[in-house]
C-alpha cells in the first residue's frame, strides 16, 4: 500500500479554493498531482479523462458528462478534453458562488495554458506541482545523501511505492516522454531523438547551444528547437532564462536548460548505482539542476511564478542562479562540494560591481556548515527554498 508524502503545496490549493470556482494544476506526469487533489479534495467526484469510454462521452456529449459528473468534481488530465474549459466557464458564470466546484489537471502545457487562459480568465487559480521537494522528503523522515538524491530523483513513487530509480525512470521514459513527445510532434526519427534528449541531459545547466546540437544527432536546428519546446510544454525539461536588464550588451542571452526530474537526466546519462554519481563527469551539472528546480519548486509551491535567472557576460563572469525580489537582484553560487571555501564567494563582489541591483550573494553547496561569511549566506542545498521565500 502506498503511503502518501504530504505536499508544500497543500494549504495554497486549499486557499485557492476558497476563492475561485477553478482550480488548476499544471505538472509532469507522475509528480503526484492526481493523489494530491484526491487528498486534499475527497468529497469530489474523481475523473480520469485518460479513459477511453469517459473521454469518448465527454467529448460527444458534454452536457451528458456534466449530468453525470457534476461538481464538485476532479477532471484529471484536462488536456485530453480541452473543450470542456468553455462549458465549465458557462456553469462558473452562472452560480457566482461556486468556489473550488472544479479541479482540473493537466500533464501538457502546449495550447492548454493559453486555453485556460482563455477561457477561464478570472476564473481559475493556475498553480504548477513538481516531484517532490526536498522539504516534503525531510518532513515524511527521508533524509539522504547528495548522491542518493541526484541517483533516485524526487518522483513520488519512487518513495511511496519504494520503486527501484532504474526501473521507474525506463518506464516513464518509454511511456511518457516518447509516447507524450512523439504524439505532439509526430516525431520518427526516434534513435535522433533519443540522442538529442541524451545530450540535453549532459549538459544540463549549459547554454543551449542548437548547432552543436545538430551536428551531434544529424538533425536540423529548426526541428531540435521544436522537440526542445515538446519536452519543455510536457514539463520534461526546463529553461532558465538569463537576466540582462541594464546589464549592457555583452550579455549571454541564450537560456539554461534543466531537466525538471534531476533522477531522470541521470538515468538518461547511464548512471548505474548512487556511487556513479560522485567520481563521474556530470556531478556538477546534476547538482546545479537540482537545486536550480528546489528554488522553482518552492517558488510554485506558493502558488508563485518563477523568478528565478541566470547572469553571464562574455568576459566569463557569471552567477549559476539570479533570485529576482522585490528588494534587487541576489546572485547564488552553486557549488557540488562538501567541503566549506571562502573562494566559492569570489564573484559577488564583481557582480555588485556591474550592476546595483545586485545585493548579498549565497553559496549553495553540499556541506552542512551554514554560516554568513562578509556579507553573503552559504547554505547546504537542502534548504535551498529558504533562498526564494520571502521573494517577491
Amino acid at each position: 500500500m502506498s503511503t502518501y508524502i504530504a505536499r508544500d503545496i497543500e494549504p495554497t490549493v486549499l486557499s485557492m479554493a476558497k476563492s475561485f470556482p477553478v482550480v488548476t494544476i499544471l505538472g509532469p506526469r507522475q509528480s503526484g498531482k492526481t493523489t494530491l487533489v484526491q487528498k486534499v479534495f475527497p468529497r469530489h467526484t474523481y475523473v480520469n479523462l485518460e479513459q477511453p469510454d469517459v473521454r469518448l462521452l465527454a467529448e460527444s456529449d458534454p452536457k451528458g458528462f456534466f449530468n453525470r459528473f457534476a461538481p464538485p468534481v476532479i477532471l484529471d488530465e484536462i488536456q485530453r478534453v480541452p473543450d470542456l474549459l468553455s462549458y465549465i466557464q458557462v456553469m462558473a458564470d452562472a452560480d457566482r458562488s461556486l468556489r473550488g466546484a472544479f479541479i482540473l489537471t493537466g500533464s501538457q502545457q502546449l495550447g492548454l495554458r493559453s486555453a485556460v487562459s482563455q477561457s477561464l480568465a478570472g476564473r481559475t487559480a493556475l498553480l504548477r506541482l513538481l516531484p517532490l521537494a526536498i522539504s516534503e522528503l525531510t518532513c515524511a523522515g527521508i533524509k539522504l545523501s547528495r548522491d542518493e538524491y541526484l541517483y533516485r530523483g524526487f518522483m513520488p513513487r519512487l518513495y511511496e511505492d519504494e520503486l527501484s530509480p532504474r526501473v521507474l525512470y525506463a518506464q516513464y521514459y518509454q511511456t511518457y516522454v516518447e509516447r507524450d513527445v512523439r504524439q505532439l510532434a509526430n516525431i520518427r526519427n526516434v534513435i535522433a531523438f533519443e540522442t538529442f534528449i541524451r545530450l540535453l541531459a549532459g549538459r544540463v545547466g549549459q547554454v543551449v547551444n542548437m548547432s552543436d546540437l545538430a551536428n551531434s544527432t544529424g538533425t536540423s536546428a529548426s526541428t531540435l528547437s521544436e522537440w526542445l519546446g515538446l519536452l519543455e510544454a510536457s514539463f520534461i525539461v526546463f529553461r532558465l532564462p538569463p537576466y540582462f536588464e541594464n546589464f549592457g550588451k555583452r550579455l549571454i542571452k541564450a537560456p539554461k536548460v534543466y531537466f525538471t526530474e534531476p533522477g531522470l537526466a541521470s538515468w538518461l546519462l547511464g548512471v548505474g548505482s548512487v556511487e556513479h554519481i560522485g567520481v563521474g563527469p556530470f556531478l556538477g551539472g546534476l547538482f546545479e539542476n537540482m537545486v536550480v528546480l528546489e528554488a522553482l519548486k518552492a517558488r510554485f509551491n506558493k502558488g508563485e511564478e518563477s523568478n528565478l535567472y541566470f547572469w553571464r557576460d562574455n568576459n566569463g563572469l557569471e552567477a549559476d542562479l539570479i533570485v529576482h525580489g522585490a528588494d534587487g537582484l541576489t546572485p547564488v553560487e552553486i557549488k557540488a562540494s562538501m567541503t566549506f571555501s571562502k573562494e566559492f564567494a569570489t564573484a559577488f563582489a564583481r557582480l555588485r560591481k556591474a550592476s546595483e541591483k545586485i545585493g548579498p550573494g549565497c553559496v549553495v553547496y553540499a556541506g552542512d556548515l551554514e554560516a554568513e561569511y562578509q556579507g553573503d549566506r552559504y547554505l547546504n542545498f537542502a534548504h535551498t527554498g529558504s533562498i526564494v521565500s520571502n521573494q517577491s
